[in-house]
């Protein structure tokens, strides 16, 4: 274990022998981190926090602390962040409320680029890239694979769905169903990350059918979720999984879907 002779690490903290500890870092009793994972300097990792294998942590970070909402009265709520992620100068992650299940999640194989705060309770699949200066606000879930444009804020209890795509400075107040793009202030959706299907190796077939789907709410005189409880809309898309799983996503929503650009 490589731990500077300036780092304070209480000695409750379970920390693998391979960890590599900065400068000026101050570890908290209940802290869990796993093996090859690197902490670089002036980072404060405090809370109930268990933090997997080979993620690299770099300066100015603050991972654990009390979420910032006036309910919370010191519960031993936590933070789990899972393997191989990225988390760049000044990132904040606050543990979870008792509003919820008490946990904040990041993944594996996300970046979280500098700046980015994530608030409590909020949800983060595997293999995100979230840019810089976004806000994540309580209760927010993102899916798996959801890249995130610099400068942008999502509100409470929004869903972004899994491989969606989000340019950059907007302003998230509805959900956004997977595989869709959307920006802007206040959201609008723009259309289907074809890009993000084709990687995941979905045939083309099913991703035309996606794209229709989406043109065909679109142009549709009535709301999307009327659109999908409709099942003479709904028909020739019975046998398409990721249309499937979007309908759910749209007759779930309990903030409602950002409209159309």
């Amino acid at each position: 274990m490589k731990i500077h002779s300036t780092a304070i690490i209480d000695e409750k903290a379970k920390i693998h022998e391979s960890v590599e500890i900065g400068p000026y870092c101050i570890i908290g009793p209940n802290v869990e981190i796993g093996e090859g994972t690197t902490i670089a300097s002036h980072v404060c990792i405090d809370g109930h926090t268990r933090i997997g294998k080979y993620n690299k942590i770099f300066p100015f970070c603050s991972i654990g602390a009390a979420p910032q909402d006036m309910t919370y009265k010191d519960e031993n709520t936590r933070v789990e962040i899972g393997d191989q992620n990225i988390i760049r100068e000044y990132v904040s992650i606050h543990r979870g409320t008792m509003k919820e299940e008490g946990l904040t999640k990041i993944g594996s194989h996300t970046l979280l680029m500098a700046y980015v705060h994530v608030g409590h309770d909020v949800i983060i699949g595997d293999k995100c890239i979230v840019a810089n200066s976004t806000n994540f606000a309580g209760h927010v879930k993102v899916g798996e694979g959801t890249i995130i444009g610099g400068g942008t804020n999502i509100s409470q209890f929004v869903k972004l769905g899994r491989g969606s795509y989000i340019g950059g400075a907007s302003a998230i107040d509805k959900d956004i169903p997977q595989f869709c793009t959307a920006v802007g202030n206040r959201v609008r959706l723009k259309g289907i990350n074809i890009i993000g299907l084709r990687r995941r190796g979905f045939e083309k077939s099913k991703i035309s059918e996606v794209v229709d789907f989406f043109r065909a709410m679109e142009s549709s005189k009535i709301s999307p979720r009327a659109f999908v409880d409709h099942p003479e809309m709904m028909n020739e898309y019975k046998e398409n999984e990721i249309i499937s799983q979007m309908t759910e996503e749209i007759q779930k929503s309990e903030v409602g879907l950002a409209p159309f650009a």
